[in-house]
């Protein structure tokens, strides 16, 4: 499955990224040289391969997630050398247009 410019073109917009002439062809040879990777694998037969998670043998070992408790004076520091907050948290600028490219 080859990846056309305008595909390219339409994923570099959504990442706020702008390539060349020669860059834009660049990267869609690329890609479209990864998607037919991936095709190649799609016809490989692994019904009698067993599922694995993990190329080796161990798992990893996670710490529970416990949120540890704030000092009230310490956030209110923040707040306070943040530039701009709003309801306890800190405000910061949007980084999507609304209406544009995001499906309204």
């Amino acid at each position: 499955m080859a990846i056309s410019k305008e595909q390219v073109e339409h994923v570099a917009n959504l990442a706020r990224l702008s390539f060349n002439d020669q860059e834009l062809n660049q990267f869609t040879d690329q890609l479209s040289e990864i998607t037919d990777m991936f095709n190649q694998l799609q016809v490989v037969d692994t019904k009698n391969v067993t599922p694995m998670n993990y190329v080796g043998d161990l798992d990893n070992v996670l710490r529970a997630d416990n949120p540890a408790p704030a000092d009230p004076k310490e956030r209110q520091a923040l707040l306070d050398n943040a530039p701009d907050t709003q309801d306890g948290f800190i405000k910061v600028p949007a980084i999507f247009n609304k209406g544009e490219d995001d499906g309204e």
